[in-house]
């Protein structure tokens, strides 16, 4: 860490955004406190039950993950380590969830990568035989393995759904020099992390990133390939044609859709059982994935030891 990263002692921080599961403060003119909640959300819904230890888990990945793919791709992370923290921000109950990261100029896209066709890629070309507007040879099957990964982004919308657009819809809105860039550090991002998965038993069926520009250099920011931006599969429960169970918020929503639910506000609730099964599946997630103990991180909050790029 440079002089310049580390933060003086402030009162207080500012509440500058609240999203569906983080809280962005302010800690100088260059940086902010992100702070992961145990908030859980599916289609796009807040739920009212959260589920405990869900945005530590969370904010140790995307450490774990900012240093192991840090050659690959840049990113906003400074700091995990709340000695690296102004005094106000070393709270106990943001222990464990709270990440110093430099101020981003974000691009208004989401920076999808798809290595299988699923989700709503999938409905789309049962539709229409293409995904994100690009045509695709006939006759694949529900999460089929694509030939190779592919960069599908989206709308970031501030409300409502985002929307599926094309590579060339995307370069309309950020310009093409700033799309071509983000794709490659995407799929080179998502290639690399992919391979390491598929060696502890893990598919990446698709991660979603968001990237912005730091001093003029293109980085990702805010998480990192965990459950609540990537499709995690156990590699031996996987066969195309059907859709394989997720190390993510899976239960939370199975249970929801078989009530019926149109999936607008307001959800129905969480039972205590599908909460306990989706805490499981993200710490499952991180200790497969990462080779690390959540215990561990709980007790010794920062960055995780091991983290190195092979």
């Amino acid at each position: 860490m440079t002089n310049d990263d580390k933060r003086g002692n402030v009162s207080e921080l500012e509440l500058v955004h609240r999203g569906k599961v983080r809280e962005m403060y302010r800690v100088d003119d260059r940086h902010l406190l992100m702070v992961a909640s145990d908030r859980i959300s599916a289609f796009d819904v807040v739920f009212n039950e959260p589920v405990p230890d869900k945005g530590r888990v969370l904010t140790a990945m995307t450490a774990w993950w900012s240093t192991w793919l840090g050659d690959i791709a840049p990113t906003h992370v400074v700091s995990a380590d709340p000695a690296d923290f102004p005094a106000a921000a070393r709270r106990s109950e943001w222990a464990g969830r709270a990440l110093l990261v430099r101020r981003a100029e974000m691009l208004p896209i989401e920076c999808i990568v798809r290595g299988y066709i699923t989700g709503s890629a999938w409905k789309e070309y049962r539709e229409r035989g293409t995904m994100h507007d690009e045509p695709l040879p006939a006759g694949l099957l529900e999460s089929q393995q694509l030939p190779e990964p592919v960069f599908t982004p989206s709308t970031k919308a501030t409300d409502g759904h985002d929307v599926n657009i094309s590579f060339d819809a995307a370069a309309e809105l950020v310009g093409d020099d700033a799309a071509t860039a983000a794709r490659q550090v995407c799929v080179d991002a998502y290639s690399t992390a992919a391979a390491h998965a598929s060696e502890r038993g893990i598919i990446i069926a698709d991660t979603k990133f968001e990237l912005g520009y730091v001093d003029g250099a293109l980085v990702v920011a805010d998480e990192w390939l965990t459950p609540d931006s990537s499709r995690f599969w156990p590699k031996d429960h996987w066969q195309p044609g059907a859709s394989p169970p997720s190390l993510d918020k899976q239960p939370v929503r199975d249970a929801t859709e078989a009530t019926g639910w149109n999936k607008e506000p307001p959800p129905p609730p969480l039972t205590g059982e599908v909460v306990a099964a989706t805490r499981a599946r993200y710490i499952e997630a991180y200790e497969t994935l990462t080779g690390e103990s959540f215990v561990d991180w709980l007790a010794h909050p920062g960055a995780p030891a091991g983290a190195t790029a092979s």
